[in-house]
């Protein structure tokens, strides 16, 4: 893609195609940099299409680099997850696929070179001093007593801390910049610490590891990266950033810009609160689908191109702001509706018996897979002596704008015919356990003028229905900003999660597969998440409409 084909235009993309036309730069290269110390989740979504977009949308490059510096919360399962998600998401970055560990020697040699500049020192300070030392916004930074310790002293002092000579916490290297500074990134911020913990990649290899902040910049410059796009957050570091940089290459330099980060309402993006979610068993781990992780919206049944539609209307922008849930669910509705083929599934079965119907065979009906699409073609109904409907489409005593069901009323069912109820059927303690009703032979298609009726329900067979499970997903939280408070488990929807196990679906379920969707008529989208020859397990992705601007 051009960069002249048409996109919504925002301030990183008229950067971009400034340094273009200026000839700063005749080819484009992004990264997105993830640690492997967690799961992907939406915020991340918004960060990956940026980065890959701008990189396909201006045939440019983007590098998919795993920021590997914390050994101690890093595992290669994040990692594998990771790149899962950015595949899953759309997205490929050939033979791009790099770590900050495959420089380890290279940001090494830097630090050396840092020291041998008096730019940078070991101090031995303990990590509570330094911060004590480090001083307040209010207040300036007081200098180390090991700050001024000579170069040669320095650069012996650090090849000991790589030798292994020393315990954890007695020294760290520190950048060499400004105590004083107003930005407390600029406070002489530490560069490597001692680490005795084995490296996902590189084992024992090494015992002292860079920080995010010095791995980061540099990482950038060896790999050619143009434009550094991050979240707001880091504006703070964009000195330290770029100070690094000017110290250590003589390449362009990478220029970081920061972008607000995508914060969903009804939902966190902290991954300290959603571990405090998993460990303490309110979700049923990462990949719950209520959990805004990519893994978990993957396994709800979330379309990829339903999240880049989602991050392109949101747009990028320098002012935070909470983007409500609803504009999500609606890409999602928005993706499936054009290829969700329709089908129907009682979730809470009434059984009508149809007694003027024979009961020797069901009927078969044909009926289009989807109302919009004839080229989808048609499936099969068995309309039989016995069916189900949904619990709620009848009414005893129904108020006057009920249009389903009710004793001694007519309802059409959907592609079939108008029924009639004419007794309801009770079990001891009172339940409704059946209808009986009588069908109109000459109602079948469309109706005729004299034959009209408000009301449209669906339903199933009684024999030929598939059995069903069905998980009914909706928002973790009640409340539209939960991490805005440490109370947030008090905001859980206790209706996050319904299971039916005896919902049943029409039998043209019985060719579909794990992972296939489908619109339950007047129920949502759902798909298909696990298969038996007893049973299939569906997950619903989103309702029909946003119930939730009823509540």
């Amino acid at each position: 893609m051009s960069a002249t084909t048409e996109k919504p235009k925002h301030f990183i993309r008229q950067i971009i195609e400034d340094d273009l036309k200026s000839g700063k730069h005749t080819k484009i290269v992004t990264r997105f940099p993830p640690e492997p110390n967690g799961y992907l989740h939406i915020g991340h979504a918004k960060s990956i299409c940026l980065n890959f977009g701008i990189a396909r949308d201006y045939a440019g490059l983007c590098y998919l680099r795993m920021d590997d510096t914390n050994p101690t919360k890093e595992e290669s399962e994040y990692a594998n997850a990771i790149i899962e998600d950015v595949k899953w998401l759309g997205f490929d970055w050939g033979d791009r696929l790099t770590h900050a560990s495959d420089y380890y020697q290279t940001l090494y040699d830097c630090a050396v070179t840092l020291i041998k500049q008096g730019n940078a020192y070991v101090d031995s300070l303990k990590m509570e001093e330094i911060r004590e030392h480090r001083g307040t916004l209010q207040q300036g930074g007081r200098e180390s007593p090991y700050r001024n310790r000579t170069v040669a002293e320095n650069l012996e002092l650090f090849e000991r801390m790589k030798n292994g000579q020393f315990p954890e916490g007695t020294h760290v290297l520190r950048a060499k910049i400004d105590m004083q500074s107003g930005n407390l990134n600029m406070r002489d911020p530490v560069l490597y610490r001692i680490r005795y913990v084995s490296h996902q990649r590189t084992g024992n290899e090494w015992c002292i590891y860079p920080m995010y902040d010095f791995a980061h910049p540099l990482s950038d410059a060896f790999e050619n990266i143009t434009h550094s796009l991050c979240t707001l957050e880091f504006q703070d570091h964009r000195p330290l950033y770029e100070w690094l940089i000017t110290k250590l290459t003589t390449a362009p330099q990478p220029r970081q810009i920061e972008f607000a980060r995508l914060n969903v309402s009804h939902t966190l993006t902290s991954k300290r609160k959603l571990r405090q979610l998993v460990e303490e068993g309110h979700v049923n781990g990462w990949a719950d689908p209520r959990m805004p992780t990519l893994q978990g919206m993957r396994r709800r049944g979330y379309p990829p191109a339903a999240l880049r539609q989602f991050c392109e209307i949101v747009g990028v922008t320098k002012s935070d702001s909470v983007i409500d849930m609803s504009v999500l669910e609606e890409c999602v509705r928005e993706e499936l509706n054009e290829k969700a083929p329709r089908a129907m599934c009682v979730l809470r079965p009434l059984k009508i018996s149809i007694e003027n119907f024979p009961s020797d065979s069901p009927q078969q009906i044909g009926a289009a897979c989807h109302p919009q699409h004839p080229e989808m073609g048609q499936r099969t109904l068995f309309f039989a002596r016995e069916i189900f409907i949904e619990q709620d489409d009848f009414m005893e005593q129904p108020p006057a704008d009920f249009h389903r069901l009710k004793l001694g009323g007519e309802v059409r069912l959907r592609n079939a015919y108008i029924v009639r109820c004419n007794e309801v059927i009770k079990d001891d303690r009172g339940q409704i356990v059946e209808l009986k009703c009588t069908y109109d032979p000459d109602t079948l298609g469309k109706n005729p003028t004299n034959r009209k009726v408000k009301g449209v329900i669906h339903w199933v067979p009684k024999e030929q229905s598939i059995c069903t499970e069905a998980r009914l997903y909706d928002r973790l939280f009640t409340g539209p900003n939960p991490g805005a408070t440490d109370n947030f488990i008090q905001l859980l929807n206790p209706h996050s999660l319904e299971i039916l196990a005896n919902a049943r679906a029409e039998p043209a379920l019985a060719s579909a597969k794990s992972g296939d969707f489908f619109q339950f008529e007047r129920q949502g989208y759902f798909v298909i998440t696990d298969k038996t020859n007893e049973k299939i397990i569906v997950n619903r992705i989103v309702g029909l409409r946003d119930n939730w601007k009823l509540i």
